[in-house]
Order: structure tokens, then sequence, then C-alpha cells
């Protein structure tokens, strides 16, 4: 973790104006070629589920923006964010919360999630519930094309929630490549559209660098 010097954030003046909102959230959808990453998780024999969260995390953390948290009213940048994800078991319809730490090689946290995912009893942890999270769902009975979260906006320091959230429906078939949809919702306190797009470009790189690449 480093401290931000807050008089010399380049960000302060952005912050500050987006802090007199009650409401500074926002939410972003797009559509993302994920051939490369079904393929890869076919030819693994992995979970897609599983690989789409494992790329979204990866794509998160190159972004500095996303990693943006407030630590006893300060600016803090964060070494990383780990996802939390729901699980929904086959023949099940109550849904648990997943939480682990990011590992950057695939297969390593697509054994450990599925692990996670077969052992858990509960609901959630809430002890691994910090400020470093990513929070992930899915919808795969839809093609998603927009999405936005609960927040409780009365709890102290709701404004200073900084933690990601995404969500993808099912992938549809368009001209032989698989196209999924994406929302995000975000702090504009932290992130602007154009740490979207930073993390849009790198996420389809993270994609295209596992195959099926339009090239």
């Amino acid at each position: 973790m480093r401290e931000i010097d807050y008089d010399n954030w380049e960000r302060r003046q952005a912050y500050e104006f987006f802090s007199a909102m009650s409401h500074p959230f926002y939410a972003v959808s797009f559509r993302q070629d994920v051939t490369g990453l079904y393929n890869c998780a076919k030819q693994q024999g992995i979970s897609f589920y599983e690989s789409m969260i494992w790329a979204c995390t990866q794509a998160v953390n190159s972004v500095s923006a996303f990693r943006v948290a407030m630590r006893g009213g300060r600016p803090v940048e964060l070494d990383m964010r780990h996802p939390s994800f729901t699980d929904l078991r086959p023949g099940e319809e109550q849904f648990n919360i997943v939480t682990m730490k990011h590992n950057t090689d695939l297969s390593a946290f697509c054994e450990e999630a599925s692990q996670l995912r077969r052992a858990q009893d509960t609901f959630m942890d809430e002890s691994k519930e910090t400020d470093d999270l990513i929070y992930y769902s899915c919808l795969p009975w839809i093609d998603l094309t927009a999405a936005t979260n609960e927040r409780d906006l009365s709890a102290p320091q709701a404004l200073d929630d900084s933690i990601p959230r995404i969500i993808w429906g099912k992938y549809t078939e368009e001209n032989g490549r698989k196209i999924l949809g994406i929302s995000m919702e975000v702090n504009h306190r932290f992130i602007d559209g154009y740490h979207i797009g930073q993390f849009a470009q790198n996420l389809e790189q993270c994609i295209n660098s596992l195959g099926g690449s339009r090239e």
C-alpha cells in the first residue's frame, strides 16, 4: 500500500468536486469479445466463470485509479484488489458469496476458486469483507445490457466506498465470436470514464493474449 500525498494529488480537485454529491456512483456497460477466454477455459478444462473473474481482476489491477481507496480519511493506493463473487450451485436458488486472494496465474486461481466454491457452506465470510475487494456477479440467463447495485448510503463513510462492482450475463454468438455484455459500477470520486476505457482495453488485451483474437 502507498500513501497518496493529498495536497499534491493530481485528482484532488475532481475528488473534492464529486465528494460534494450525495450519490457519486455511476455505471457503464459495454460489449466484450470473450472468444479467447472461452477457448482457453475449454482447452484447459477450467471454469469460464472463474476465468472471467480472473481476467477482470487482472485488468482492474492494471489501472492504478481502480486501486485507490480511503483509509482514515486519506487516499491510499492499494497493492492489489481481490475478487469477491457470487456462486450459485446447480439445483439451488440461493447464492453464496465467495471471497479469495487474487492469484495472477490463471490455472492456480481457478483451482483455488473451485475448491473454495465447493467447500463454502455459509452465505458469506464477513471476516473477509475488506476495502480491497472487487464485487462480481453473473446473470447467465440473460443477455445483460446494464445493471446497478445495492448500496447503504446511510452507513458511515458510505461515500468512501471505492470497491468496483462488475456484472455480466450470458455470452451470445455473433459471426462465430462469443460476445458478453459487461456492466461496471464505480465511484466517480476515484474513477473517470477514461479509467474505465483503460480497464476495457486491458481486459481485451488479457483475453486476446490467451488466444482467439480477431487478427
